[in-house]
């Protein structure tokens, strides 16, 4: 039987999809003081240069995937672009929602998708984004083939995601950071340690910066380009469809 890493343990696809799910429920309530606890406050500095690096344009149409609560889709929206947000977590989804109105942010478009069979038609997009969320996905390359047929010719692909720090000394302390405190914190802020878990897990699973980048140019990007922070804790990834 075919099997997929969700954290450290080997389940069916349908079963990493559906816990995965069951994780966001979770907490999506608490997604921003998660993202605070597992960073230390620096994502909302990453989700920031990532939005400078996307260059959104005013009137450009723009898909944020796994998007819900809306961090990058706000971000994305002050250039004046056209942004969708989609999500497979309604919960997520009505985060983000709630989320807009208390700010007063309209025109956003909120769609509930599953990055690996998108509804949308070939060519819809001038940018692809995804911040965070690659690595819940169970099958990563039919998510960047997806990506790429959506996207328009010139089209551009940007993803921010978790990596594997190569600073000597800093993956130690990190990893000590992740897998003792994190969990902890999880339990403290939100009653929730096993979702803690599994995320810092996931992050361990997620492919090291070359590989991420080769099933990238085999779902067809080119020009690829790959920014570490931190040493590679964090990387920004990026291609284009021509």
């Amino acid at each position: 039987m075919e099997t997929v890493s969700f954290g450290y343990t080997e389940v069916s696809p349908e079963e990493k999809t559906a816990r995965v799910g069951e994780v966001f429920r979770n907490v999506a309530s608490r997604y921003d003081v998660m993202n605070d606890a597992m960073s230390g406050g620096m994502h909302r500095l990453w989700k920031d240069r990532f939005v400078r690096r996307v260059k959104p344009r005013s009137g450009e149409t723009i898909v944020d995937l796994a998007g819900g609560t809306g961090d990058i889709a706000f971000r994305l929206a002050k250039s004046g672009a056209q942004v969708t947000v989609a999500d497979i977590n309604p919960a997520m989804l009505d985060v983000g929602k709630e989320r807009a109105a208390k700010r007063g942010i309209e025109g956003l478009s909120w769609s509930e998708q599953n990055a690996e069979a998108l509804g949308f038609a070939d060519n819809s997009f001038d940018a692809y984004t995804i911040a965070f969320g690659i690595r819940n996905v169970t099958d990563i390359p039919a998510a960047l083939a997806e990506a790429h047929r959506v996207l328009k010719r010139g089209g551009r692909f940007f993803c921010l995601e978790f990596s594997t720090t190569q600073w000597p000394g800093f993956s130690t302390v990190y990893d000590a950071y992740s897998h003792k405190v994190v969990p902890k914190l999880g339990k403290l802020l939100a009653n929730d340690e096993e979702s803690y878990r599994y995320l810092v897990e996931s992050i361990r699973r997620f492919p090291d910066m070359p590989t991420f980048e080769a099933m990238i140019g085999k779902a067809g990007f080119v020009q690829r380009k790959v920014e570490p922070m931190l040493g590679g804790l964090v990387a920004i990834h990026s291609g284009w469809k021509i």
